[in-house]
């Protein structure tokens, strides 16, 4: 899963290191400790963190959350969710804490990752332009209630509920 706001979903106490192969001490414990590192470095490559020496790599591994932007933040959290290899990321809200050039950036790194790994979202927002960069299909609720549902383009384009109607004109 990938939260809303980076900032509180990252640990401030853990390394960028110990944060992104949290998930590899739960579903691969017996991984050696270098191999592990291996993958956490891979991790944050994927998401465009890599350092180029191995020393930048070093120091990267051993900062905090606090000395990283809003967009960093958020890859480092999505290359913690990427770690254990899943097929389908809940990616809640994860752009609406960053300003719109980050969000494009993050954007486009979750439309690569989704091609590259053939990974599946699930897509928690109330942003229309999101719902149109990222998705096949959607599924508008309210309430706990499911009130409309289908490909993209048709239930943005002709909404035949009142809420999504609402919500496609408040967009623009």
């Amino acid at each position: 899963m990938v939260f809303q706001d980076p900032f509180s979903s990252l640990s401030p106490r853990l390394t960028v290191e110990e944060i992104v192969g949290e998930g590899l001490g739960v579903h691969e414990p017996r991984l050696p400790s270098n191999q592990r590192r291996q993958r956490v470095i891979q991790a944050l490559r994927d998401v465009g963190l890599g350092a180029q020496g191995d020393q930048e790599m070093t120091s990267l591994l051993g900062r905090y959350p606090h000395e990283f932007s809003g967009g960093q933040r958020q890859r480092l959290a999505i290359a913690r969710a990427l770690i254990i290899n899943p097929r389908v990321l809940l990616l809640d809200e994860p752009t609406s804490a960053l300003d719109v050039t980050v969000q494009k950036q993050v954007l486009q790194l979750l439309q690569r990752l989704q091609r590259e790994r053939g990974l599946s979202y699930l897509l928690i927002t109330h942003d229309v332009a999101v719902v149109r960069a990222m998705a096949h299909d959607v599924l508008v609720m309210k309430g706990g209630q499911v009130l409309e549902s289908g490909p993209v383009d048709t239930v943005l384009t002709r909404p035949s509920h009142a809420y999504t109607q609402i919500l496609v004109n408040a967009a623009g």
